[in-house]
């Protein structure tokens, strides 16, 4: 058999392996033993537990994959469903659905924290300046507290368009928002607009970055 088809037979991409699992790996403290049959179970439509046939595949024998797939349901990654076939037979069916939320739930955390690597460098940039550790760390509150960031970053606009590059100042608006119940700047722009709307007869209009919010009894 030619170099050329050795090469292409190794290359060939029978099984996919997704770069999250390494942190699954890692954070559920894998056996290389359970790594191969848990990503035999993810490249499989309907996957089920034919130890004869993964045998063939991972090359583990039928103790290490009984064993394997024990401390996987232990440690909550598989579970095992019921499904009726279409002749009327139960089949027990390997669940992934476990993997998948843990996936899912790594992912989210990237995401939610480039989401506060942004909101960081909106406000170094609104204030010119690196921002110190307590600032950091205040901004860091207001995210972990659940607060919409567009609240967060509005009331920075607020602040920086008022001259004011302080975060207790910011703080104090963020405060006031919430106290009147916005969650969202569509919230803020609504009570805006109402407000605007009652001083029309005085001609007395304001937008919202000229708006007192510290002032504002409403």
């Amino acid at each position: 058999m030619s170099n050329s088809v050795l090469e292409g037979l190794v290359k060939d991409k029978d099984y996919t392996f997704k770069k999250q699992l390494f942190k699954i790996v890692k954070d559920y403290k894998l056996s290389i033993e359970e790594l191969l049959l848990l990503v035999y179970f993810l490249n499989q439509d309907n996957p089920t537990l034919d130890t004869n046939y993964i045998k063939t595949v991972t090359f583990l024998e039928e103790k290490e994959i009984l064993e394997g797939f024990t401390l996987l349901t232990e440690k909550g990654l598989l579970t095992i469903k019921m499904s009726k076939g279409k002749d009327g037979k139960v089949n027990e069916e390997i669940d992934l659905s476990n993997v998948y939320r843990a996936i899912v739930s790594d992912l989210n955390t990237t995401i939610k924290n480039k989401s506060q690597k942004n909101i960081f460098e909106i406000f170094e940039k609104e204030f010119g300046r690196p921002l110190s550790p307590m600032e950091y760390e205040m901004i860091n509150e207001w995210v972990k507290s659940g607060m919409n960031e567009d609240l967060i970053i509005g009331a920075l606009k607020e602040a920086t368009f008022s001259g004011v590059s302080n975060l207790r100042y910011i703080d104090r608006i963020i405060y006031e928002w919430g106290r009147k119940g916005f969650k969202t700047m569509e919230d803020v722009n609504n009570h805006l607009k109402k407000k605007t709307e009652e001083k029309d007869s005085k001609n007395d209009n304001k937008l919202l970055f000229e708006y007192n919010w510290l002032e504002d009894e409403d």
